[in-house]
């Protein structure tokens, strides 16, 4: 793609996916994931705790069983190489690992310097970005500060233009799902940037603040969406609360040169 798939020429752009952000991060001075169910939400969480989370990408809900146990082998040795203790599954925590994607797991768990928590979509940006290039976790939690963050810093104009990539989840066959909750946060930080003069907008994040502006009803719309059922059919309605607390946290979690999230 040429200049009109980078969205060049605006301040504040707009892509879904591993693949979206390969091809954004090319012509972008910022990166912002949001992931809102759940790993951006769960990055603002334990870093709100002083825990410096280490991504790592695991394998969607269709991999197979022999995929699955080269990525936990892989994650094991990765955590013992970073110093860190490794995240168990949300439905496999424990008294010794009681640490996991979950957003509500996290707030009760003790505190660990440094944490390294899977994920299937999240994690994949973070892994598809450059280590040059700054990024940001970015959830409904945390929009404000994010916004303020980034255009203090001058982000946000054609010449220092943010992309903002929404992670969407994955079918069974590893394809894209686009989610309405990464939709609605992406939207609600692009509503934040442009309320603080940056832009121009492209014309992809300015339909995805369109979808937040015109959302009615934020939470409702998280819940019932098909990430939403599924978080609440799996006994996990707790993570959805946190994940919808609008402005909940003052803090920013941008990746340091370790490749942890940490507060900015």
């Amino acid at each position: 793609m040429g200049g009109w798939g980078s969205q060049s020429g605006s301040g504040v752009r707009f892509e879904w996916g591993p693949a979206g952000a390969a091809h954004l991060t090319k012509g972008a001075a910022c990166v912002v994931v949001v992931d809102v169910l759940s790993f951006t939400t769960a990055v603002s969480v334990a870093t709100a705790k002083g825990i410096r989370v280490l991504p790592f990408w695991w394998p969607a809900a269709g991999a197979g069983d022999a995929e699955r146990a080269g990525a936990a082998m892989a994650a094991e040795a990765y955590a013992r190489q970073s110093g860190a203790r490794l995240a168990a599954g949300r439905r496999t925590v424990s008294p010794d690992t009681p640490w996991s994607l979950s957003p509500a797991h996290l707030r009760t768990a003790p505190f660990v310097a440094r944490l390294v928590l899977p994920s299937p979509n999240g994690a994949s940006i973070a892994a598809t970005t450059p280590r040059g290039v700054p990024l940001v976790a970015a959830c409904l939690r945390n929009v404000t500060a994010v916004g303020s963050w980034l255009t203090s810093r001058g982000y946000g104009s054609p010449a220092r233009p943010v992309a903002v990539v929404a992670a969407g989840e994955q079918w069974p066959d590893g394809r894209l799902r686009p989610a309405v909750e990464d939709l609605i946060g992406a939207g609600a930080l692009i509503s934040d940037l442009h309320s603080q003069g940056a832009g121009p907008l492209s014309a992809e994040a300015a339909a995805a603040k369109a979808v937040y502006d015109g959302t009615a009803d934020l939470g409702r719309a998280v819940a019932t969406g098909a990430s939403g059922r599924e978080l609440t059919a799996l006994g996990f309605a707790e993570d959805i609360a946190i994940a919808t607390q609008e402005d909940a946290c003052t803090h920013v979690p941008v990746r340091d040169g370790d490749g942890a999230f940490a507060r900015g």
